[in-house]
């Protein structure tokens, strides 16, 4: 009962805050780009924690190509009815 209580005096917040990581993976550095900046059109500047890039190729003498990844994890706070 007095959790209750509190919850409806404002004492304890009714949605927790979550960590939660977003992957991306993409042949092109500017597709890259492009897509982590729509996500970041869908969240607070403040809730973006961490973001982590890497970029690995594979040369494929075979087929005189080289193949390029480019991928960032994006670290971030949100609530947790979010997704």
């Amino acid at each position: 009962i007095r959790l209750i209580f509190l919850y409806f005096i404002g004492m304890i917040p009714a949605v927790m805050q979550m960590i939660k990581v977003k992957m991306f993976d993409c042949c092109h550095e500017l597709d890259l780009e492009d897509e982590i900046n729509e996500f970041l059109e869908t969240i607070q500047d403040e809730d973006l924690l961490s973001v982590e890039y890497q970029t690995a190729f594979l040369d494929n003498k075979e087929e005189e190509e080289t193949i390029y990844s480019y991928s960032a994890m994006l670290i971030y706070k949100c609530m947790n009815n979010e997704d």
